[in-house]
């Protein structure tokens, strides 16, 4: 029989779970992590990219390319991954060999879930399953690091806010330029004005990737070890490519070409830096020349923003030239910045003609503000989400800035499938092709 202080103590549990809602009742009915206490991750989606993110758990750091080999890669502390889901063999062997004897091995990832001691995941699967392990994962009350893009169409973008807000789980995603270190200053400068006025913002991302022909023409998956059918899930059912298996990011039925892929870091970048979250429309033309693919391989695209100011992205995989990078021309000062170094330049009113500088072979003057970055941004970005894992406030690069970057990229994307115009109808929520 129930004292009247149980029954008070009920019915002050139920009036406080119906006034903050579902989130309210995930977080109080969930293991509330200590300063000292190791967060237990699970790893869905064993591929190149999630080894990477598994290294930067383990007690020695691994090295990563990064796009940049000098780059160090920070051991975060705090974590400790304990399984690890695939449905390709190979993969999951290799993920489970990393972390050492005693990693549990999942062939599937609703099984990973379902296991009471694993309080989050890291989500690094094609993009087709990104909707559904996140909502999957946070319904089953875990809290989630999920790489970009965090959706494969814009229509998927308010049932993953909808499914982590209403879970109260911890969600940050994998736009890692939000906490390196030298971005943030590069928001600060934007933000102190001192650009004047931006109306043009470039972007580029050079990615050599002749090697793919050679490494998919020699390639032999072993289909023994590989779950076709499952690693297709919702994506319509084909026969097995090895290009699609390998490459999947340029096939539209699991990825999106390099606008989600590449693109989507440097949009990111620049609502974040511009305040401005949706661009108001897009037009974009490519092909792909020299690879096998249905995405193109060469693509230019060019968004209007509603703030008065346009961005421009061009990529292409033949060249590694110059990697990548986004500039703002200002009306008072260019601020450049990429994963190596941010350097932002005066520009001399006075000055009717550019000044070309012999040493940096540039038409610029010597930056007033120059700073390379030390170490690769991810380590910072899987601090964060640590560390709000324990505090439970909402990360710097959550799910509405994921999807808000998604979204952009699909934009350019219907553009570039349409070959016209592709506008972005605020009040209705609504794509117009």
């Amino acid at each position: 029989m129930k004292t009247q202080d149980q029954k008070k103590t009920r019915r002050s549990f139920i009036t406080q779970t119906a006034k903050y809602g579902a989130g309210f009742a995930a977080l109080a009915s969930s293991n509330i992590l200590g300063a000292n206490d190791r967060i237990r991750i699970g790893v869905i989606g064993t591929g190149g990219r999630a080894r990477q993110l598994m290294g930067y758990l383990l007690p020695e750091a691994q090295e990563i390319w990064a796009g940049l080999p000098q780059f160090k890669t920070v051991h975060v502390s705090g974590a400790q991954v304990v399984a690890v889901a695939d449905v390709f063999e190979p993969h999951l062997d290799r993920a489970a060999a990393m972390v050492g004897p005693g990693t549990t091995k999942f062939h599937d990832y609703r099984k990973l879930l379902d296991q009471k001691d694993i309080d989050a995941v890291m989500v690094a699967s094609p993009d087709h399953w990104h909707k559904q392990m996140l909502v999957d994962a946070v319904e089953a009350g875990k809290d989630v690091y999920l790489e970009k893009p965090v959706t494969h169409s814009i229509e998927e973008g308010p049932e993953e806010i909808s499914a982590v807000e209403k879970s109260g789980r911890i969600v940050q995603t994998g736009t890692q330029h939000r906490s390196w270190k030298h971005y943030i200053q590069g928001k600060e400068i934007v933000d102190s004005a001192a650009l004047g006025e931006v109306r043009l913002v470039e972007s580029y991302w050079f990615l050599n990737a002749s090697r793919v022909k050679e490494m998919v023409r020699y390639q032999k998956t072993d289909l023994s070890k590989l779950d076709w059918k499952a690693w297709l899930g919702s994506a319509p059912a084909q026969p097995f490519s090895e290009m699609k298996f390998r490459m999947w990011r340029y096939f539209w039925d699991f990825g999106g070409g390099s606008l989600t892929d590449l693109m989507s870091h440097a949009i990111d970048s620049i609502q974040w830096y511009m305040d401005s979250p949706t661009p108001s429309s897009a037009i974009a033309t490519g092909h792909s020349y020299d690879f096998e693919w249905e995405c193109p391989d060469t693509v230019s695209c060019t968004l209007e923003y509603p703030k008065r100011f346009l961005v421009s992205y061009i990529g292409n995989h033949v060249t590694g030239m110059d990697f990548g990078s986004i500039v703002f021309r200002g009306s008072k000062a260019t601020l450049e910045i990429s994963r190596a170094a941010l350097a932002f330049y005066e520009e001399d009113p006075n000055q009717g003609f550019p000044i070309y500088t012999s040493r940096s072979q540039r038409w610029r003057p010597e930056p007033k503000v120059y700073v390379e970055s030390d170490y690769e941004g991810t380590s910072d970005n899987l601090r964060i989400w640590l560390e709000c894992i324990r505090s439970r406030k909402t990360p710097n690069a959550n799910i509405r800035v994921g999807v808000e970057a998604a979204r952009a990229a699909h934009i350019g994307n219907a553009a570039l499938l349409s070959g016209r115009k592709a506008s972005w109808d605020e009040q209705q929520q609504k794509l117009l092709v």
